[in-house]
């Protein structure tokens, strides 16, 4: 490689100059271009003595006046884009047997383009369990390199889950904010496709784009519901009225609805998603300690769809999809958690 760690470069897209900061491989580097780190295909790139030397005026003019508007200007600090905070794959290359490009790894970013810095807490997840963990910090206009992932694993649907807060507190701001991703085998082929006939190292997603404020909470009776012909009721009754609770629910569409077959795969499962929220809101609200939810077998996708939400809910102790002797592996038991209940 003609490139070494160090080297000042010529971003030959952008005619801006930069320093290599590391070799990802004979084909990519991580180049450095004031302050921004990004990866670039080596052929993208070039020494800058050839653009110094054209550009330098070899018999400058003294003979000529100069006036206030001639005078140097102090440079310009460019314009930085503030698009919010994404996590980025990169596609590491290496040459098989036969000489041809496969994808051995990917590199897993967590770009912050804010003028905000974030305490975050990363996690990786397989087939429902954490398999890599990280707290760190994110600074303004910042990468922060995560972990490679093989990519033979990117074949199992892996879950990218964030919980950011903020470095320095706002009271105005959420307390924390959670993002995740989840990426099927044929999505990754195609973005990866999609950057190899557009000559780009990389494919991202956003996670979020400004941080979110804090949600005022609703104080029930602002406007005195009683004086519109609401029934009011004692909190500590409150519970009287609500529909009574289940233990388990079955979240099989032909047990949800009688004129499903003419519905698609996204609108059986929104039904089945909504059906879900429903129970689990009212375990919540009767104080149960568990709930077992039959999503069946298949192909996993309510199941998956089911244990993403329940990731993100505070209430969940935790959740566990094994065998069971009614419901084989079609059913997942979570577990709930609570602070004081009241009378």
């Amino acid at each position: 490689m003609k490139f070494q760690v160090g080297d000042i470069v010529l971003v030959l897209h952008s005619n801006e100059e930069g320093e290599i900061i590391e070799i990802i491989n004979e084909k990519m580097v991580m180049v450095d271009v004031q302050g921004i780190q990004f990866p670039a295909y080596t052929d993208q790139l070039d020494f800058p003595y050839f653009k110094r030397f054209s550009e330098k005026k070899l018999f400058p003019k003294t003979s000529e006046k100069k006036y206030a508007e001639d005078i140097k200007k102090e440079k310009n600090t460019p314009h930085k884009v503030v698009d919010g905070v994404w996590v980025s794959f990169l596609p590491v290359l290496d040459a098989d047997e036969f000489g041809d490009d496969v994808v051995e790894e990917i590199k897993v970013h967590l770009v912050n383009r804010t003028y905000q810095s974030f305490k975050f807490f990363y996690r990786l997840h397989f087939f429902g369990q954490s398999e890599f963990e990280l707290k760190n910090e994110i600074h303004p206009f910042t990468d922060f390199y995560l972990h490679n992932v093989p990519f033979t694993d990117m074949s199992d649907s892996p879950l990218f889950t964030f919980e950011f807060s903020l470095l320095q507190p706002d009271k105005t701001k959420a307390d924390f904010y959670e993002a995740s991703i989840r990426l099927k085998p044929k999505q990754i082929f195609d973005q990866i496709e999609k950057i190899r006939v557009k000559g780009e190292a990389t494919f991202s997603y956003r996670l979020f784009e400004t941080y979110p404020i804090k949600s005022e909470p609703e104080i029930p009776g602002i406007e005195h519901p009683v004086s519109k012909g609401v029934k009011m009721y004692n909190l500590k009754e409150a519970r009287k009225y609500l529909p009574p609770p289940r233990s388990v629910i079955d979240l099989h569409i032909e047990k949800l609805s009688n004129d499903w077959q003419h519905l698609s795969n996204s609108q059986i499962l929104d039904i089945q998603l909504k059906e879900f929220e429903k129970w689990y809101d009212l375990s919540l609200a009767h104080f149960q300690s568990s709930l077992i939810v039959i999503h069946g077998v298949g192909t996993g996708r309510l199941r998956d769809e089911v244990h993403d939400l329940l990731r993100l809910k505070q209430e969940v102790k935790s959740f566990v999809n094994q065998y069971h002797p009614s419901f084989g592996y079609g059913a997942t038991e979570i577990f709930f958690q609570y602070g004081k209940k009241p009378n």
